[in-house]
């Protein structure tokens, strides 16, 4: 399957919405309790985070897991940080994430505010694409051992963990060694994380549907380091060299100490997110509006 596809939406047979919000947010704070009314007056179930359970004063409050678990529209209302944590909390239960912007730069949150409510009766309706993002599998070997496994939308970064220290990563695709990345750091990105950190350190935008892996360095020593795309179906091997402190970081959310000669494996996951979008939004619509590139 490749790494997005674009499919019309599921018939309008949704009962139960599971509803996550990020927390300490003034537009939440308004947004979910009327949100709560708009949906309940429809005859719809409302499953409440603990985010969206504070703004509206209700109990009980799930975990992201729980809600995601009863749901079969997740609505998330926040920046790209919020959504990354609900599609963690979404696998293995296969169910479209509707996200909502709440200020920020956003380009996985497209649907702004003032769109929400049309946009959303239009997704109850059935009258919606998905777009199907590929995630990240990454395992942490130590020795023979594996220490722990993860999912990432976006990218797993590994950096130095010691000031003005650079940290020697030694790369290898296919058991082929590709090269000791001597940086600050090194990020294997999903074309759905291209326009996330990866971005920011020099690396390609990837139109979401193009089967690829970016490894891009992080501010690397050498003027011959570049990004490189790898086929999603490749699989990457860094190891940490000497004694250099290094932590890695799984959507910029969930991390890792590492040691030297640690290994991190990177393959094609087998899971996929359901992203909701607008029928009249396309990928480079959100580049124009988000990046401020040139209109015609």
């Amino acid at each position: 399957m490749p790494s997005a596809t674009i499919k019309p939406g599921v018939s309008p047979s949704v009962k139960n919405i599971g509803l996550i919000a990020k927390p300490r947010s003034d537009q939440g704070a308004t947004l979910v309790p009327e949100l709560i009314t708009w949906l309940e007056a429809r005859g719809l179930t409302v499953f409440l985070d603990e985010g969206a359970a504070g703004y509206a004063d209700r109990s009980p409050a799930l975990s992201r897991d729980q809600v995601a678990a009863q749901s079969q529209l997740l609505v998330v209302l926040g920046g790209d940080g919020t959504l990354l944590s609900a599609a963690r909390a979404s696998l293995g239960h296969d169910l479209p994430l509707f996200a909502v912007n709440l200020g920020g730069l956003g380009f996985l949150t497209a649907i702004k505010i003032e769109e929400l409510y049309p946009q959303l009766e239009r997704a109850l309706h059935g009258d919606f694409r998905v777009a199907r993002r590929r995630m990240l599998h990454v395992e942490l070997w130590r020795g023979d051992r594996q220490i722990a496994s993860h999912e990432a939308l976006n990218d797993v970064v590994l950096t130095k963990a010691e000031i003005a220290r650079m940290i020697d990563l030694e790369v290898h695709v296919d058991n082929h060694f590709v090269c000791v990345y001597k940086a600050d750091g090194l990020i294997v990105s999903t074309p759905t994380g291209s326009t996330a950190y990866s971005l920011s350190a020099g690396g390609p935008i990837m139109f979401p549907s193009v089967a690829a892996t970016a490894i891009t360095p992080i501010c690397p020593h050498t003027l011959t380091n570049r990004p490189v795309i790898v086929p999603d179906e490749s699989e990457i091997q860094v190891i940490v060299l000497y004694n250099s402190p290094t932590y890695m970081t799984i959507d910029g959310q969930v991390g890792e100490i590492l040691e030297s000669n640690d290994k991190i494996v990177c393959r094609r996951s087998e899971h996929c997110i359901s992203l909701v979008r607008p029928p009249d939004m396309m990928f480079f619509d959100v580049l124009r509006e988000k990046l401020k590139w040139g209109e015609r």
